[in-house]
């Protein structure tokens, strides 16, 4: 099968590593060798060997430096004849349907959702995408991988992996591939850090996706990885950013939804283990906050293997991770705590002079959470069924209603939720910071961890649209459209603008371009979120008052209202319309400054917990992100300047609003998720623009997440607001690679200059360098060489080919002087034995 000549019949590599015969061999090589041995020695001896052709078979094709040749037709739509949508359709539905879900459209991967495991992501695997041309195996996520690696380590730039799709599309399992294969390709002694790293997604993941109607694992906050390396290449710690965490979710969940994975999980591991009355857990109905409309939660928790199986996995991440058995104890207990929290119940009292006071009437739940936090039960029925107003320098203690002390309840929840999950972020990344005493000698530089660099990689929710949208929904999809504006400048925008400044005759490319819709939402005073805020500070407005306020103001296509329901609003984002529901907007949008003022009273109780690890909590700012503020600040990649073409006047690029690197703390009463929201954008965008990007683009090809079933309409509709069709035309005319002429000098000198010359970065050496290297299709311009997308592999190739050479050469030379000095010493050795023995032997004689 494999010696097939027609390629079309010839099956791939996947399908080959599937087969019975070559998993059978897996670990039987040496026993398979002597088998073969003594099968040929038996055919000698009878002398039944027929005569054979010998001859070498080619294992590797020879290089070519043609453009046309360096796919196979398949794996990139770059090279179809036909560039139109039922074309490309066709041809991901083909691949699709053989399991090839990766296909190139020139340097961008495409990745549709196989909704089954498949075995290609094997240490087999690895190794087949370490440091090889893209043409010499299919496209595979781990090319995209090894694509940034090498890139970081040939030119020490740092580098963003931006993995983005709709919700269910695959975004989260490609994170944790690229991480494997980067884990494999920055190889370092330290097998313990490379464990920690790979449990990271995991841990995180457990506490910040959870179920809902479209995904089963689906992220509720955005992530930001960033994998660290010495200059040459050795991973030696990371760090990880989370945003805009979906807290509302810990108080209570649409219908078909579920609430944060560990909540189930914890559950169900305290229930096997027997310890749920140690966490004051019923066994038998479920706590509010993890109840449903099924009545099927705690038969899950208790049947589900699953769950058990995950809460082992999650003790592991921790144990690996380096958390200490006390912080592990600690999360459990305030994670069981938020759980009785939700059960506490309030009534109203009654009485002739106030009928809006509550009191808890069954002290139990109430007795329950209190132990668990460590705090007294009455100072937590004081903090939620009253508050604190200072006025004219005076302390009033007032009463809440039954509602707002409920309100304050379920804000303290999730107060207490978010915060935890800032501290588990806070602490991985403190533990798998790289050592400062990390240091190496290399070109004669003395390197330590701060010199490092960085590979990033994007994992954010998915652009979702259900039935009824809410404020967080919002927020996700702006970032979304964020992140489709971030794709369309550097594949679409800036290439055209540099192709004017250069002189070069390009055929313009056309786009959807989404910048007017960003600026709907973030500019100020007139756009949304600015709307949103100002409305949230009048105490007389509504739902419909905020309503109406976007129609009058908000003037463009892009926003509607749908006739006959007033409290709604429509957007028509990127990728399709969705209808905004806004019931009790400030719950969603904003706290007002009463509530803040209530719910500041019940955190300052938490700060009095006996519990180390919630006085931390409670102690620690939070940041203009809305996270929790780390101990001691450290200088991330974000606070460093932007790169040239961002800063440069002549270049103008949008990156919404001057960015600042949000470490400030902020005063809570003035915050509001609008803020957060914003800030959290702009701190993503100033960590993102750093690198050299690499995009990875996730297709559901079905809603319903069945295996091989290709849904046309869905496919294209998603390709359409992508911009795949647009995106492929570019990378066929176009030059994706514009590089000065001094840094492409300065790279590839070596292909065509002595390795002693320093040749000038000018326009005559690019061109003796891209003519020894005989490449074709590239343009110089006035300031830049402009090549296209499978130039820079080849030229990296050659670099390598170049180098490894050079180190080949070294290799003999070093040998031949070890040699040379161990002959010296040797001789001097013998001399000196030679005259101590004559010393010796005359002094005997006389």
């Amino acid at each position: 099968r494999c010696l097939i000549k027609d390629f079309e019949k010839r099956p791939s590599v996947t399908h080959l590593l599937e087969h019975p015969f070559i998993k059978q061999v897996h670990g039987k090589d040496m026993s398979l060798q002597k088998q073969l041995a003594e099968l040929i020695q038996e055919q000698q001896q009878l002398g039944s060997i027929a005569k054979t052709r010998h001859e070498r078979i080619h294992t590797r094709r020879p290089y070519h430096v043609d453009g046309a040749d360096k796919y196979s037709l398949d794996d990139d739509l770059v090279n179809l004849e036909v560039l139109d949508e039922d074309t490309i359709i066709h041809q991901l539905q083909k691949r699709y349907a053989d399991l090839q879900i990766y296909t190139y459209v020139g340097d961008i991967l495409i990745a549709l959702n196989p909704f089954q495991n498949l075995s290609i992501y094997s240490p087999q695997f690895s190794k087949l995408y370490h440091g090889v041309k893209r043409s010499s195996n299919p496209p595979h996520i781990f090319a995209s991988a090894d694509a940034a690696y090498q890139n970081m380590v040939t030119f020490s730039k740092d580098q963003c992996i931006i993995i983005s799709g709709e919700s269910g599309a695959g975004k989260t399992e490609s994170a944790h591939l690229i991480v494997q294969h980067l884990t494999f390709l920055g190889k370092a002694n330290n097998r313990a850090l490379r464990e920690k790293i790979l449990q990271v997604n995991p841990l995180v993941e457990a506490f910040g996706n959870a179920c809902t109607a479209i995904n089963d694992n689906s992220s509720r906050f955005g992530k930001y990885l960033e994998m660290m390396f010495t200059p040459t290449g050795a991973v030696m710690g990371a760090r990880i950013s989370e945003y805009l965490l979906e807290k509302s979710r810990v108080i209570k969940q649409a219908v078909g939804e579920k609430n944060f994975h560990i909540f189930y999980y914890i559950y169900a591991g305290l229930y096997h283990q027997k310890k749920l009355s140690e966490y004051r857990l019923p066994d038998e109905k479920p706590p509010r906050y993890i109840d449903n409309e099924t009545g099927r939660v705690m038969h899950d928790i208790v049947t589900k293997d699953s769950y058990g199986r995950q809460f082992e996995a999650i003790q592991h991440c921790f144990k690996i991770i380096g958390f200490t058995d006390e912080e592990v104890y600690s999360v459990y207990r305030i994670l069981t705590g938020i759980l009785n929290t939700g059960n506490i119940e309030f009534a109203a009292i009654s009485s002739q002079h106030q009928t809006d006071k509550s009191e808890v009437p069954n002290p139990e739940a109430l007795d329950n959470a209190a132990a668990l936090l460590s705090i007294g039960s009455e100072e937590l029925q004081e903090a939620l069924t009253s508050h604190c107003v200072v006025t004219r320098g005076e302390t009033i203690i007032r009463t809440n209603t039954v509602d707002k002390a409920a309100d304050v309840r379920d804000a303290m929840s999730k107060a207490l939720y978010g915060r935890l999950f800032s501290w588990i972020v806070n602490r991985i990344n403190t533990l798998l910071q790289p050592d400062k005493n990390i240091w190496q000698v290399t070109h004669h530089r003395i390197i330590n961890a701060e010199n490092g660099m960085n590979v990033g990689i994007l994992d954010i929710f998915g652009f979702e649209n259900f039935a009824r949208n809410s404020f967080e929904q919002l927020c996700i999809n702006i970032a979304n459209e964020q992140i489709q504006f971030y794709f369309n400048q550097h594949i679409f925008a800036l290439e055209q603008v540099e192709y004017q400044n250069e002189g070069i005759d390009a055929t313009t490319v056309e786009y959807e371009d989404n910048r007017p819709l960003l600026d709907m939402f973030l500019q100020k005073p007139m756009g949304l979120l600015s709307l949103l805020d100002e409305e949230s500070r009048f105490p007389q407005a509504t739902d419909l008052t905020l309503v109406d306020k976007f129609e009058d103001n908000l003037r463009c296509k892009y926003f509607w209202r749908p006739k006959g329901v007033e409290l709604s609003f429509g957007i028509q984002h990127y990728a399709g319309k969705v209808r905004n529901h806004y019931y009790n907007h400030f719950k969603g949008a904003t706290l007002e400054p009463e509530q803040a003022s209530q719910l500041l009273t019940s955190l300052v109780v938490l700060r009095t917990s006996e519990n180390k690890l919630l006085q931390q909590l409670f102690s620690s700012p939070l940041t203009k992100t809305g996270n929790l503020a780390q101990a001691r600040a450290r200088v991330t990649a974000a606070s460093r300047s932007l790169p040239p073409q961002l800063s440069a006047g002549r270049i103008k690029v949008d990156t919404m609003e001057v960015m600042r690197h949000p470490e400030e703390t902020t005063n809570m009463k003035r915050q509001t998720m609008a803020s957060y929201f914003r800030y959290s954008l702009m701190d993503l965008l100033s960590k993102m623009v750093v690198g050299q990007p690499h995009f990875i683009r996730c297709i559901k090809p079905n809603d319903d997440r069945e295996a091989l079933t290709f849904s046309h309409e869905r496919v294209l509709l998603q390709l359409r607001y992508t911009g795949i069709l647009e995106t492929v035309k570019i990378r066929r005319k176009g030059y994706s690679h514009r590089i000065p002429f001094e840094e492409f000098v300065k790279r590839y000198y070596y292909l065509a200059f002595k390795a002693h010359e320093t040749p000038l970065g000018s326009r005559e050496n690019c061109l003796v360098i891209l003519e020894k290297s005989k490449l074709d299709n590239w343009i110089l311009g006035k300031t830049k060489v402009f090549l296209k997308y499978y130039h820079i592999e080849q030229l990296n190739l050659f670099l390598r080919e170049v180098i490894g050479r050079v180190v080949v050469m070294q290799a003999y030379i070093k040998g031949w002087l070890g040699a040379r000095r161990y002959k010296k010493v040797k001789e001097k050795r013998e001399n000196s034995a030679v005259t101590i023995q004559s010393a010796w032997r005359g002094y005997e004689a006389r």
